[in-house]
Order: structure tokens, then sequence, then C-alpha cells
């Protein structure tokens, strides 16, 4: 098989839904080896079904540095070194500022932070000079979106991590950038934490803020990830690519 990742070896993180699978599949698409992770044992069993083989799917909390460590030394030891490290699991929880818990706020920190520092610290040791590394940020990192303190706080922060890693990877040859979704059609809206009546509310607000008027598929997210791990993005560095249809103007 050719094709733009021909024989590179791809981790993802929160791999096995939404935007994760979506890229998994892309990158299969185009020759990558594939290696992606989750914690849910039925998504991850969905995936494995679903691919039938073709990629590699590992149990892995993206907050638990013994599972990270153990997640790459695993990959290197069985592909040798990584080119591509998607940093994807990532969850959402959004309520009033009064009304949100203090279990949810840490909950969000230790993985949609915590989890990115997590993987560039233990993945460094086994990435190949000229490698890519892609964090998922959000669009709400841009906007005061009510309800939203703590997980925008996480975007925010994703981003920071990605402009310190480019600096100190850089002199490795190393790249490091985010992909910033705006709303997005992902499972991740059936697991905010709201009732649903708000939940659909919500996302009607959201759509009605997008200039394309619609929600974007994770399959569009995947080709700005695509770009960011192939050789075509080979002099951009941290740097944050908005896919957003948007909603940031």
């Amino acid at each position: 098989m050719s094709g733009r990742l021909n024989g590179k070896v791809a981790v993802i993180t929160g791999g096995t839904t939404g935007i994760g699978f979506a890229t998994a599949k892309r990158f299969l698409d185009e020759g990558a080896k594939v290696v992606l992770t989750g914690r849910n044992p039925e998504t991850l069993e969905l995936a494995r079904s679903e691919l039938g083989g073709r990629a590699e799917v590992i149990a892995s909390d993206a907050s638990s540095e013994p599972d990270v460590k153990a997640l790459f030394e695993q990959v290197a030891k069985t592909h040798g070194k990584v080119d591509v490290v998607f940093l994807n699991a990532g969850i959402a929880r959004f309520a009033p500022w009064e009304a949100h818990s203090v279990e949810d706020f840490d909950e969000q920190f230790a993985i949609n932070v915590k989890g990115p520092w997590l993987a560039i610290k233990h993945s460094a040791p086994h990435l190949k000079e000229g490698a890519s590394i892609i964090a998922t940020t959000s669009a709400v990192n841009q906007l005061g979106m009510p309800a939203s303190s703590a997980y925008s706080a996480t975007k925010a922060a994703v981003q920071q991590l990605v402009r310190v890693a480019a600096a100190e990877l850089s002199p490795k040859g190393i790249r490091v950038n985010a992909v910033s979704p705006g709303p997005i059609e992902t499972p991740i809206f059936a697991k905010m934490g709201m009732p649903e009546e708000a939940a659909l509310q919500m996302a009607e607000g959201i759509k009605s803020q997008v200039a394309l008027g619609r929600f974007g598929r994770a399959e569009e997210v995947a080709n700005a990830a695509l770009f960011l791990a192939s050789d075509e993005s080979s002099f951009v560095q941290g740097q944050e690519i908005v896919v957003d249809g948007g909603i940031t103007l």
C-alpha cells in the first residue's frame, strides 16, 4: 500500500470513538500501522470488531502514568520507534459554574491535561527524529462559552502544552501541533453530564453560532490530523489548526 503515512507507526489515544476512531481509519487508509487506545471495554471491543485486526487496540487510561508508560514501552517493543502520536483522549462535562462539581473538574483535568502531559513525557524517548505529535484542543479555548468553565480551561492548557513541547522538542526535529475542533457530531455530546433536553438545547444554540450552519463530521477533523501527521506539514510547528466551521470568527 502506498499512502501519505506509508509504513509510519501511529499511536492514537482516545481512539475507539468519534474523532479518534475516524482518524484511526484515515491513518490506516494512508498506510500507517495504528495503535489506538481507550478505557471503555465496550468501545474497545467495538473498535476491534469494526477494524477487523487492521489496528492494534489497547486498553489504557490516559490519566494513569503506569498505563501511559507501559503503552509506549509496549509499542516501541513491538513496532520500534514511533512516527506519530495523536493525543485525542478527553472528556467534557458542562454545567453552570455554581453547579459544577469538583469531581468533574478534577476528572477533566486528569484526562484532558495530565493525560497529554504524561503522553508527551513517556512517548518522547520512543519517537523518531522528525516525528509528529498532535493534540486535540477545542474551539472553546477561544470562546467564553457558558457552562464550560472547566472544559475550556483544560483545552487552553493543552494549547500551552503544545507550545512548550514544540519549543523543547524542536532540537530533535519533532513537531508538536494541535487540531482545534468546533462542534463535531461525536459521542462526546452524549457524555456531557447534562439532562438530555438541556444538552439538545445547548447543541442547537451552538449550531446557530456556526458560520457554516451545521455540526462538523469527525472525518473532517481527521483530515486535519492527517495533514499534521504527514510530511506535508514538515514546516508547521507549535500551531493550532482550527476546524470549527467558523464558530470562532
